[in-house]
């Protein structure tokens, strides 16, 4: 009981008033945000902020059922970072590193999508350069494959790399832009789902070009 309280003192008193207040959030195809689960919430991923600024977004009554994905040696760290993680976060460690004879890395997204959930998670597997996404990993695909009826929605994120960028430790305030894409399905295969996805990336990226770069 007391776990589900602090998360939501916590969702409600720093979150979104940080990502709200400090840093400040510009949205389109709000429409087309995940109501209820299972569903994959699909983002590009520049930042640690992300993961933030996705959260603040949903309603406190949906805060049950939303579940990162991240990776397991950078989340679980440490004894109270792992601890942090699991309860407040209710993150979802992945194993960039599995062994072969263990269970598949993703088994236990599988299951959480089994249970109705919202999982978060970003197809470039790790943070790339600001504003720069990466080629996408296949995994989203055998999640797809796995449970076909559930839906993919894609999300792009400009401004999180410039406010906190990989490797940075000082906050400087920037606004964030986010479009949501239509939700995607199986298609049938990964290769042309892979291919839809990233087509559908590109055409959210569109709606915010990046700023030419600074004259020298």
């Amino acid at each position: 009981m007391m776990l589900p309280l602090l998360r939501a003192i916590l969702f409600l008193g720093f979150v979104k008033p940080f990502v709200l207040l400090l840093l400040g959030v510009n949205a389109r195809g709000i429409e087309n945000m995940p109501r209820r689960g299972p569903a994959l919430l699909a983002a590009n991923h520049n930042s640690h902020l992300d993961t933030l600024v996705l959260l603040s977004l949903f309603p406190l009554r949906m805060l049950p059922l939303l579940r990162p994905v991240g990776a397991r040696d950078y989340f679980h760290r440490n004894r109270a970072s792992a601890w942090f993680s699991r309860n407040i976060l209710r993150l979802i460690p992945l194993d960039r590193k599995p062994s072969a004879d263990g269970p598949h890395p993703l088994s236990e997204c599988v299951e959480a999508l089994k249970n109705g959930e919202i999982l978060l998670i970003f197809p470039e597997g790790s943070r790339g350069e600001p504003e720069e996404m990466r080629p996408f990993k296949t995994g989203i695909a055998h999640l797809a494959e796995t449970l076909p009826e559930i839906p993919a929605h894609p999300v792009f994120l400009r401004g999180t790399g410039k406010a906190l960028p990989r490797g940075e430790a000082l906050f400087v305030p920037h606004i964030c832009d986010i479009a949501f894409g239509e939700p995607l399905t199986w298609t049938g295969d990964r290769q042309s789902y892979m291919q839809t996805l990233r087509e559908r990336f590109q055409a959210l990226a569109a709606l915010y070009p990046a700023p030419p770069p600074p004259e020298t």
